[in-house]
């Protein structure tokens, strides 16, 4: 049979002029040559993606080295627009989080804070205001219990610069320069001239030295690395022994009607108000996206403790939306 096939085919062949065999045979050559060129770049291909890690991005699978900076070209995106839509996706309740995270936080006068992925300000805003607050009522509790207070004394309970106060101070820290443009804007629009500096930097290779602040914040930007064990080693090498680690970030809701309600606002409408306000639609959808990727309230807490931070806990808000998560350094 096999005997067969061969004879007709070499008297096919036999049959065809000299130089279309000639032809054909090159055509084969060169088409079996490019074959294996294919072959050979589409084995590299997969073994150099293989090879590669891969992480996620919102719900699709990036290699490791894409997520950063697709992350950073999402806020850089939304850097002009980020507050109005913080205040239009919670309905103004990320304002009611962020000063119960100052409530825990509870800063003193000659508190040092980083406020990491800090982009336009807001928690290093209030901590300023908050310390301030504190000291000058601190101050007027000591003027009112002077008999006879003098009109130095009365002036400074109400000043900025009473004797003997420490003043506090406040490094925001992030990677994207857009965010930080806005911030630096806000802070001049709101009169925040003194204990505040504005540092280009990375969550996840801090630049700054060993035990250098007090208190640590990172506020709905944790989800949005890439190693988020990286940035929690970070985070503990930079605050001072006895100094305290504080991340305010979206979690789980626990409850399954909650559950399905936040669900069905979060997918439905919030990329709608970023294509309203924002004029993009894709950004907010992926950060509708990250925030379901991101760990649940007790496993955030086991990744705080491997990094070396004791006595973690978390304090859960708004049902789960979001939680605040502290722990302190020895």
């Amino acid at each position: 049979m096999a005997a067969a096939g061969v004879s007709l085919a070499f008297r096919a062949v036999r049959g065809l002029p000299a130089s279309a065999v000639g032809q054909r045979g090159a055509r084969l050559s060169t088409g079996s040559a490019r074959g294996f060129r294919h072959a050979a770049s589409f084995r590299r291909e997969h073994d150099a993606a293989a090879d590669e890690k891969s992480t996620h991005f919102g719900f699709q699978t990036v290699p490791e080295g894409q997520k950063a900076e697709r992350v950073y070209k999402v806020f850089e995106s939304v850097a002009q627009k980020y507050d109005i839509m913080n205040d239009a996706m919670s309905l103004g309740i990320h304002r009611l989080w962020k000063d119960t995270l100052l409530r825990t936080m509870n800063p003193l006068p000659g508190t040092r804070l980083l406020d990491v992925a800090g982009g336009t300000g807001d928690i290093s805003f209030r901590f300023l205001e908050y310390v301030r607050s504190q000291e000058a009522r601190r101050r007027r509790r000591e003027a009112q219990a002077l008999q006879t207070p003098s009109w130095q004394e009365i002036a400074n309970s109400y000043g900025p610069g009473a004797p003997g106060s420490k003043e506090c101070r406040a490094v925001v820290c992030d990677i994207n320069k857009d965010m930080l443009k806005v911030g630096q804007q806000r802070a001049k629009d709101l009169y925040y001239t003194t204990g505040l500096s504005w540092v280009v930097g990375d969550a996840e290779e801090l630049p700054f030295d060993d035990d250098q602040f007090d208190v640590y914040t990172i506020a709905f930007g944790i989800r949005n690395l890439t190693h988020i064990d990286k940035a929690l080693e970070e985070a503990y090498r930079v605050l001072k022994p006895g100094g305290r680690f504080l991340c305010l970030e979206f979690s789980h809701v626990s409850n399954p009607l909650l559950s399905r309600i936040y669900d069905a606002y979060s997918f439905q409408l919030i990329p709608v108000l970023g294509e309203v306000i924002a004029g993009d639609w894709k950004s907010y959808q992926y950060l509708v996206e990250s925030i379901r990727r991101f760990p649940d309230q007790e496993t955030f807490q086991s990744m705080i403790e491997e990094a070396g931070f004791f006595s973690v806990q978390y304090h859960n808000l708004t049902g789960g939306v979001v939680a605040i998560h502290s722990g302190f350094k020895l």
